[in-house]
């Protein structure tokens, strides 16, 4: 009971800092550095410890016990104050990950869409530059024709919890690149339109599908914050076996959106390799001067 008390007895000074934070979700490693750096300033007992303090704070502060179970991962457990948007759970699960694409092209302005499913990327280990460029070097049609006739592998690791899909992706190693800051929110981080544009059109299962892809190119078309400069420099940066710069020309010139002179800088790039718009496509037209395969009706 004494516990107890002398929480309550502190209850305003504790309420003032989670007031004053940028966050309102939290790891149960971080409740556990704010217990013990705090403990003594709020005059709380040696016999409580951190699962009893944020007891008291669930019970007292509106804050929420979420525990994320991806497949084949340690659980996550948060603890939220009030109630968060999605996007802030997600990155506190994973505070290297970044929001990406549906997500991504929702916050960037590129769908009407509300998607219920989030999307955050956790880049993977750097590969030598030197076996891209033999697999690139050594890429015949053959090969693309096999891999883009079966589905897209997708995500095992996904976890739900409020009617919200968590789907954890594991991407291409960038540095990070194109990923900004959410307004004032630590830890909340996005892809910016042109590397959101670029991770779209290699996963279109992730974004709505191919017909949601070319909408977010028209979005982004009529934005008029668009940079070809920038999008063109994250492809090379992001050295793609397989010719994606096709895929994304052919979205850019479809949509009307773009000027010519944008497109022509595309267009500049294509290989004489055939490509797929997407993965597992049933019925099928060519686009000769893309040199790639889309949906029926989508053109």
């Amino acid at each position: 009971m004494a516990g107890i008390s002398r929480f309550n007895s502190s209850l305003k000074e504790i309420s003032r800092l989670f007031a004053g934070s940028k966050r309102s979700v939290f790891t149960y490693a971080e409740m556990e550095e704010i217990f013990e750096e705090n403990r003594q300033v709020w005059r709380l007992p040696q016999s409580m410890n951190t699962d009893r303090f944020v007891l008291r704070l669930v019970e007292k502060l509106n804050f929420r016990e979420i525990e994320l179970n991806f497949a084949g991962l340690q659980s996550r457990r948060l603890y939220a104050q009030g109630n968060p948007e999605k996007e802030e759970i997600a990155t506190a699960a994973f505070p290297r990950a970044y929001l990406s694409h549906f997500t991504a092209s929702s916050i960037n302005g590129l769908t009407e869409q509300i998607p219920k499913t989030v999307y955050l990327t956790v880049e993977q280990s750097v590969k030598q530059h030197a076996d891209t460029q033999d697999a690139r070097n050594n890429l015949i049609q053959e090969n693309i024709d096999k891999a883009f006739r079966k589905p897209q592998r997708l995500s095992e690791a996904v976890a739900e919890w409020d009617e919200v899909k968590y789907v954890l992706l594991r991407g291409k190693a960038t540095g990070n690149m194109g990923v900004r800051t959410i307004g004032d929110v630590k830890n909340v981080r996005v892809t910016d339109l042109e590397r959101t544009l670029v991770d779209i059109t290699v996963r279109p299962s992730y974004s709505g599908g191919v017909f949601e892809v070319l909408k977010a190119y028209q979005n982004a078309g009529e934005s008029g914050k668009f940079s070809v400069n920038k999008l063109l420099s994250y492809l090379k940066r992001m050295d793609f076996i397989y010719p994606y710069q096709q895929a994304v020309g052919f979205y850019m010139e479809l949509s009307g959106a773009f000027k010519p002179q944008q497109v022509a800088r595309l267009k500049e790039l294509k290989t004489d390799l055939n490509f797929y718009l997407a993965y597992d496509m049933k019925e099928t037209d060519y686009a000769e001067d893309w040199n790639i395969y889309y949906p029926k009706g989508i053109r």
